[in-house]
C-alpha cells in the first residue's frame, strides 16, 4: 500500500519496536507485525494487533510498572 505519511514509499511486512505510554507507564513492546514504509519508515498494524498493544500497555498501567520491555506475543 502507498504510504499515507510520506506518500511516495510502499509498505512492506516486517515487524518493528513500539513504545506505549500511559500515565507514567512505558512499555517497550518489541518484534511487533506491521507494514513499514519502505521510505520513512512509518509502522502500519491491522485492529488485532493495536488492540493486543492497547492491552498489553492497559494492563502494565494497572500492575504498577513504571518502564517494560517485552517482546509481542500473537495470540494464543
Amino acid at each position: 500500500m502507498k504510504c499515507v505519511i510520506c506518500k511516495t514509499g510502499e509498505t512492506r511486512p516486517g515487524t518493528a519496536s513500539i513504545v506505549l505510554e500511559r500515565d507514567g507507564t512505558t512499555i517497550l513492546i518489541r518484534d511487533v507485525p506491521g507494514e513499514i514504509c519502505d521510505t520513512c519508515g512509518e509502522v502500519y498494524h491491522d485492529a488485532e494487533t493495536t488492540e493486543r498493544l492497547l492491552d498489553q500497555v492497559k494492563r502494565a498501567y494497572h500492575d504498577g510498572v513504571d518502564v517494560e520491555v517485552r517482546r509481542y506475543k500473537k495470540a494464543a
